[in-house]
């Protein structure tokens, strides 16, 4: 996914908004939610933001604005009730002609999975969507969203002690909603083979990394967070990502290709086996053996004896 230089990580909205110097007083800074009217930071129009990448989920509910919105470089058109929302590790921008009515929602990964659904992301795929266009709605249909919008922040502003629990149930209405109107057509498997832009990264990442490993240029096994750095992502969100999309987990994409290269090494070069053990990332040979003949069903000596036997 290419991003340019200047474009600032945010963990949260009141971090993006306390950068770009706007009001936060109505964001609570303890929270992995917020829900606010922007009309209500009354700035002068045109009002946009610059490029930032924000790492949680923001929803839009626009009863009465008129602009525009960019991820990734792609711009689409914002006009009065226009509802999208947008997911983590994208490059986004938002600019604003007109602005009397439009409420954003924000949350993060983790109060997803812990007040909306364990399983958000197999619940609701739709959320791990690429893009998700600017959508304008009748007006009928966007009332459907706006009772429940308001009723959510009406919530936020009571500051009940069960307001995280009742947050997380009218918003899975809310994503029930959005589903029956706009979810049922997508199919991430597709998406993660075909289009998705965090998957091809990644995929190229393990594959340059591999050919790093294999030449000794790198020292150390890509973890995790590795990766998910490498495209400024929470590492949980890259994880469930590639899991959803591609259906395997990243450590099975990992497993795959350090059974791939240790059988390249074995076949091709002179290194030891205890070297190559090393060169993949495992301290002790024997842990290595274990693992290559768990994979592989042969020890790596038999492995590179086989291999000389049927190239002779």
């Amino acid at each position: 996914m290419k991003r340019p230089h200047h474009c600032p990580v945010y963990e949260t909205l009141r971090e993006q908004y306390q950068a770009l110097g706007l009001p936060v007083e109505q964001m609570d800074a303890h929270t992995d939610f917020t829900i606010f009217n922007l009309a209500d930071l009354r700035q002068s129009l045109p009002f946009r933001s610059p490029l930032s990448q924000l790492n949680f989920f923001v929803f839009n509910f626009l009863k009465s604005a008129r602009g525009h919105y960019d991820v990734d470089e792609q711009q689409f058109v914002i006009r009065p009730g226009t509802i999208y929302f947008t997911n983590p590790g994208h490059c986004r921008s938002f600019e604003y002609q007109a602005l009397e009515e439009a409420y954003l929602i924000t949350l993060s990964e983790e109060f997803l999975r812990e007040y909306v659904h364990a399983n958000v992301f197999e619940e609701f795929p739709f959320l791990l969507g690429e893009t998700f266009p600017a959508r304008p709605v009748s007006p009928a249909v966007f009332a459907e969203f706006e009772r429940l919008y308001l009723q959510i922040y009406q919530e936020y502003r009571a500051r009940s002690p069960f307001r995280e629990r009742l947050f997380g149930h009218l918003f899975m209405a809310l994503l029930l909603k959005l589903n029956e109107h706009f979810g049922l057509d997508y199919n991430p498997i597709y998406e993660g083979n075909r289009s998705s832009s965090i998957v091809r990264r990644f995929k190229q990442l393990l594959a340059q990394h591999y050919r790093d490993l294999g030449s000794g240029q790198a020292q150390h096994v890509f973890r995790v967070q590795d990766y998910a750095a490498a495209q400024r992502l929470h590492p949980n969100y890259l994880s469930t990502v590639i899991k959803v999309k591609t259906g395997k987990t990243i450590s099975s994409w990992v497993a795959e290709k350090n059974i791939a290269e240790a059988k390249a090494l074995l076949q091709d070069s002179a290194l030891a086996v205890h070297e190559i053990a090393s060169r993949l990332g495992f301290a002790e040979p024997a842990h290595f053996s274990t693992y290559f003949k768990k994979h592989t069903h042969c020890s790596p000596l038999k492995y590179r004896k086989a291999s000389q036997l049927s190239a002779a």
